[in-house]
């Protein structure tokens, strides 16, 4: 009887934790004022991503005024090329040298080394934006005790069953940004000022992360991380099983090498998570219909994820109790990876001196 008591009290516990974090506010960037200093907008492409042309389209149409956008090409011959002289962008080849590197890295490197700006944005290729992301994403930078300003996006399925539990897969970054003690700089959408980065790009170009390693830099020199969910950009995801499975594993190992709390509180949070889920479904079936009142935290943080949709499908229901899974084998699998596969090259990340 103690037992149970003592069983009842560890989920009454649990059960308190995840309803104060689904209900906790989130904290937001209006307290930043304006920022409109000169920026460059640093693209590194390599191939022809799903709906490149208009994520391009979308970067060079911006409120924003005093920013200039900049591709960085592998080389002469590469695909993109054609696309980005139709839009008539600026252009450079990557010519950075860097032994440890990954070619993004060495992309970005290349434009740092070459263009002298007050601010810098890191922007993927495989994102589209609306008008204001960049007047929303450089607003932070108004604070001096910010380092880094990023975004997460919204990943739009363009495919089958798999790139919709992308889909719900992107909301578990979402949550990560939003916690302070999770929040990592994202280089999909990132901005940071020319000082974070002064007399430091050959560190910086050692790396095979350049989400790790700004974010280790703004650590280093005990700045702030912002959030900025206004700034989101959508990525279009045309991913199957396989291209999904390999894109998370990768994600979620770039992401502990940038933090390990990632590893430890995603482990903590999706163990608690499953432990309080099958505890309510077999307690309530096999002791007490009471016990399925501890499912209430499972089925309100899978509401907030399909409230959180551009467009509602029954199926995400299925999915939205199988993404806690899904993430948890992310984190063994990733926790244990020591290459990673990126834009067809292998990169060594088991090398904690570049972490």
């Amino acid at each position: 009887m103690i037992l149970i008591i003592i069983y009842i009290i560890f989920l009454i516990l649990i059960s308190a934790g995840f309803l104060y974090i689904e209900f906790h506010p989130v904290k937001n960037c209006n307290r930043y004022g304006d920022y409109n200093k000169s920026c460059l907008v640093i693209v590194p492409c390599r191939g022809i991503d799903y709906s490149l042309e208009e994520n391009l389209r979308s970067i060079t149409d911006q409120n924003y005024k005093n920013y200039n956008v900049l591709c960085v090409v592998d080389d002469d011959k590469d695909q993109s090329l054609n696309i980005i002289k139709r839009l008539n962008i600026d252009y450079i080849k990557s010519d950075y040298h860097c032994k440890n590197c990954s070619g993004k890295v060495r992309a970005i490197a290349t434009a740092l080394s070459k263009y002298v700006y007050d601010s810098y944005v890191i922007a993927d290729s495989d994102i589209t934006v609306n008008k204001d992301w960049l007047e929303n994403l450089l607003r932070p930078l108004s604070s001096e005790d910010i380092g880094i300003s990023t975004t997460f996006p919204y990943f739009m399925p363009v495919a089958g069953f798999w790139s919709r539990v992308k889909e719900l897969w992107g909301f578990v970054g979402q949550g990560l940004m939003e916690s302070d003690l999770t929040r990592f700089g994202w280089g999909g959408s990132l901005a940071f000022k020319r000082d974070l980065i002064d007399n430091k790009i050959d560190f910086f170009s050692e790396h095979v992360s350049d989400d790790t390693v700004l974010t280790k830099m703004c650590k280093s020199q005990n700045k702030k991380i912002a959030y900025v969910k206004s700034a989101m950009p959508v990525v279009n995801s045309p991913e199957h099983f396989n291209e999904f499975y390999e894109w998370a594993n990768r994600q979620t190992a770039l992401s502990i090498s940038a933090s390990r709390k990632v590893l430890y509180y995603g482990l903590l949070f999706f163990f608690s998570y499953m432990f309080l889920f099958f505890s309510g479904i077999i307690m309530g079936i096999f002791y007490s219909p009471l016990f399925f009142l501890f499912l209430i935290p499972c089925i309100v943080y899978i509401s907030k994820s399909i409230l959180r949709l551009k467009k509602f499908r029954p199926i995400y229901i299925i999915i939205g109790i199988m993404i806690p899974f899904i993430y948890t084998s992310n984190l063994i699998k990733a926790s244990r990876m020591k290459n990673i596969m990126w834009r067809g090259r292998i990169y060594n990340i088991d090398d904690k001196s570049l972490l």
